[in-house]
């Protein structure tokens, strides 16, 4: 896709130019954006997550906010270690890439860091996927998952192999970046610190345990169903085995 990159006063932003015409920091302000509704739940991720319309396009902004304890010190501050090496960045180009491949990631749009001395803020802008919701979401709508069958489920480990065959690391493979839409087509979003990985680890192994673990906790409660089962028709797909029964 045809790429800009905007530098000023040691702040950057990189652009699609078909989908932004110029490189607008009013974009990523959130204050131009008060009447533009949060991301629903946990789509929001760390932080604020913006849904926001922009020339009759629709748009997901986000910024990126710290995890762990180091949050409580640093909050949405990173390390200035250059330009390509920021977050921000990082992911416009993977995802980049990986709609280069015919992956189903989210299209980049812009992304933007602020640079401060030895440290920067970022933000990323990429195209709304339409008539999506999460994984996790599609779980809780009721007491058994009853929408949520064997070929839902396969399907879901067909998306996570597609990537995994294209080496594609994500680094928080969870139930909440994995989103579904109406035809139960599945999307994965959120490749902060994502990258294309070529060792021989095993890394698709762990990805895989990672999500394990997140189906795990959000059925703890009762609210969404998530079994053995569930996870043999997942695994059914990402092993491309098929579909033997629904026994327990």
């Amino acid at each position: 896709m045809p790429t800009r990159i905007a530098r000023q006063d040691g702040n950057g932003i990189v652009y699609e130019d078909t989908l932004v015409s110029y490189a607008d920091p009013t974009l990523f302000d959130s204050a131009a954006w008060v009447a533009a509704p949060l991301a629903p739940g946990d789509a929001g991720g760390r932080g604020a997550t913006l849904f926001i319309e922009h020339g009759g396009q629709r748009w997901v902004l986000r910024h990126f906010y710290r995890g762990g304890a180091i949050r409580r010190v640093l909050h949405d501050q990173f390390l200035w270690l250059g330009e390509e090496r920021t977050r921000c960045f990082r992911e416009w180009r993977l995802l980049d890439r990986l709609q280069s491949l015919g992956l189903p990631s989210p299209r980049p749009v812009a992304a933007r860091y602020r640079r401060r001395g030895a440290v920067y803020t970022a933000d990323l802008i990429t195209v709304r996927i339409p008539g999506v919701e999460s994984l996790s979401t599609r779980l809780r709508r009721g007491p058994t998952g009853a929408d949520l069958g064997p070929e839902v489920w396969m399907a879901v480990g067909r998306c996570i192999r597609t990537f995994h065959r294209a080496k594609v690391f994500h680094a928080d493979l969870n139930a909440h970046n994995l989103q579904i839409d109406g035809a139960n087509r599945i999307f994965l979003l959120d490749f902060d610190r994502g990258r294309i990985r070529t060792d021989r680890s095993n890394w698709r192994a762990a990805n895989l345990a990672r999500l394990h673990r997140s189906l795990t906790k959000i059925s703890q409660d009762g609210a969404a169903q998530f079994t053995p089962r569930e996870w043999r028709w997942l695994l059914a797909g990402y092993e491309g085995t098929g579909y033997k029964g629904t026994g327990p």
